[in-house]
């Protein structure tokens, strides 16, 4: 047995008067992103300059107006990235860069240096305040915590009243949800004091979740509790850095926003410390699957994955939300099924809003156009392999055909897994176009007879092969299928009832092609099958699906 009881539980805010359950997300936030700084140095090979340079560029061109790029006075390779910023002009006049600096004199001094050039920065101070650390790490008192943060303030302060460029100062309690309330307000009330923030030159608070502690109503509480007790709220933008710790990052981001939080600060994918930090990604689609602009620039998926791949090192998940290879893919038939009509119901309604079941979003609107939906494994349903028939091929197999054809790709998908879309085409194919022995329709005449003294209005002339030897027949009937149906049960001495046909354009213009579905019974033993016919003729489409399914029936073979 588990030994749980090794571990206490984490106290709750007693705040009965909290507001956020009652509220809704009903813009973006502030998008911070600290990639370059938390993303990667959690990497196992942290990037080098150029692939920095490459990252920051992304983020640009995403849309970042705050980018974090880095410790600068950490080591050389992070000094010199901010310099190659600053010389090769590559910040842009509405993005402001975001240093990380612990509260001490020599580490202050040399962030300055680099920031030298810099037009607007966002200088972000920070120092531990949970009661564990205060306990085992440090071995000070709040007073001595809160000095610490006093004093890394003043030197900010300091530094940049000399700076030729804008200040912007970000303090966060780092370990906020390991720290009393009371104290967090305490330490926080002491830096804005100290920084004397105004309504036009804001002071940013960042309260994170650097270790989930508790379940994201809680994190919720603390923020509203904070957000309702600053002092002069309009001076200060109240910013959150979630960390995924028990998997609910995203959880906790949104409902700190329903809290009171301006601003959140987050990677691409998730990418971070542990189980990395909160995905800005996925709040940012979440945020677009509600009819709400992200404010960033993220319709290319496929491209965000690359560079973030090359550059990180690290793979996206197959099933990572939005950006996943098989998040938009459906291999379950129900879903198939399901997927199909929606799609379907929304063009023969020309809807202008997307409801489609089990797809939050189109994937089209992500640059995800080019892949598959629906996928088929042995799990599939006779709706998935449908879809992909019309989807990729053009044929809209009637709703009778569906399971005949899926039970086909059934035995398949049974034996090897997966099949893939081509496969299917050929085994369609092999089942139904190609269906050409024993009898093998060669071409037909056919003649007006309504003006005639005849109780059927057509003529029809049909030569075929039968294993190989040609032969001819006429017939009559009301129409050319009924001729031709009627022209083979007498010439083969067979007994054939059609009970359903349809046909439709495989494309557009003068030169489509059309396909052609007949359904077909033996009468004597009950046994149904489809055929399928395929010409530039609808006639000899028709005619061909006939061939088809009487050789499916294979009826022939008794002669």
């Amino acid at each position: 047995m588990m030994n749980f009881k090794r571990y206490k539980r984490v106290p709750v805010v007693d705040f009965p008067i909290r507001q956020w359950p009652n509220k809704q997300i009903e813009k973006a936030p502030i998008w911070c992103s600290v990639d370059l700084r938390d993303g990667n140095q959690a990497l196992i090979e942290p990037m080098v300059v150029e692939e920095k340079v490459e990252f920051f560029n992304l983020l640009v061109k995403l849309g970042f107006k705050e980018i974090e790029v880095g410790f600068p006075s950490a080591s050389q390779i992070e000094f010199d990235f901010l310099r190659q910023l600053v010389d090769r002009r590559l910040i842009p006049d509405d993005v402001v860069v975001q240093v990380l600096v612990q509260c001490r004199e020599h580490l202050i001094k040399r962030t300055f240096e680099a920031l030298a050039g810099v037009k607007k920065a966002i200088v972000h101070v920070y120092n531990s305040t949970s009661t564990l650390q205060r306990d085992v790490v440090f071995g000070l008192g709040r007073d001595e915590i809160k000095q610490i943060a006093i004093d890394g303030t003043k030197l900010v302060k300091e530094y940049a009243k000399d700076f030729p460029g804008e200040i912007i100062l970000e303090y966060s309690p780092e370990s906020f949800t390991g720290t009393e309330l009371d104290f967090s307000m305490d330490i926080c009330t002491a830096v804005q004091d100290v920084w004397e923030p105004t309504p036009d030159k804001k002071i940013i608070f960042n309260l994170p979740a650097t270790v989930e502690m508790n379940t994201p109503n809680v994190y919720a509480d603390q923020i509203e509790w904070m957000h309702t007790h600053f002092k002069n709220r309009d001076s200060i933008i109240l910013s959150v850095h979630p960390h995924n710790d028990r998997g609910t990052g995203i959880a906790i981001s949104e409902l700190a926003l329903l809290a009171g939080a301006d601003r959140v600060e987050g990677t691409l994918f998730g990418n971070g410390e542990r189980t990395g930090n909160v995905d800005i990604l996925t709040i940012a689609f979440n945020m677009f699957s509600q009819g709400i602009n992200p404010n960033l620039e993220i319709d290319n998926i496929n491209e965000i994955i690359e560079v973030y791949e090359r550059c990180c090192k690290i793979p996206v998940h197959v099933r990572h939300p939005y950006a996943g290879k098989l998040v938009f893919t459906a291999f379950s038939g129900s879903h198939q099924d399901a997927i199909n009509k929606g799609i379907k119901a929304m063009h023969e309604r020309n809807s202008q809003i997307w409801e489609v079941p089990y797809l939050p979003i189109d994937p089209a609107d992500i640059g995800r156009k080019y892949e598959p939906i629906v996928r088929i494994n042995s799990q599939s349903g006779k709706g998935g392999v449908a879809f992909i028939m019309e989807t990729y091929y053009g044929f809209k197999l009637p709703k009778g055909m569906h399971k005949e054809f899926a039970d086909i790709i059934q035995v398949i998908s049974e034996k090897q897994g997966e099949v893939a879309p081509d496969q299917i085409m050929q085994e369609f194919k092999a089942n139904y176009l190609d269906q050409k022995e024993p009898l093998h329709f060669r071409r037909f005449k056919f003649e007006d007879l309504t003006e005639t003294d005849t109780s059927f209005d057509t003529k029809a002339i049909v030569v075929y092969t039968n294993k190989g030897i040609e032969r001819t027949y006429e017939a009559t009937g009301s129409g050319p299928i009924d001729a031709v149906q009627r022209g083979l049960q007498k010439d083969l001495g067979i007994n054939i009832k059609i009970l359903d046909y349809s046909e439709h354009a495989l494309g557009e213009g003068s030169n489509a092609q059309a396909a052609a579905y007949i359904h077909i019974m033996d009468v004597n033993t009950g046994k149904t099958v489809f055929g399928v016919g395929v010409s530039s003729n609808i006639t000899r489409a028709s005619i061909r699906a006939i061939f088809s399914a009487i050789n499916r029936l294979d009826l022939s073979m008794n002669q």
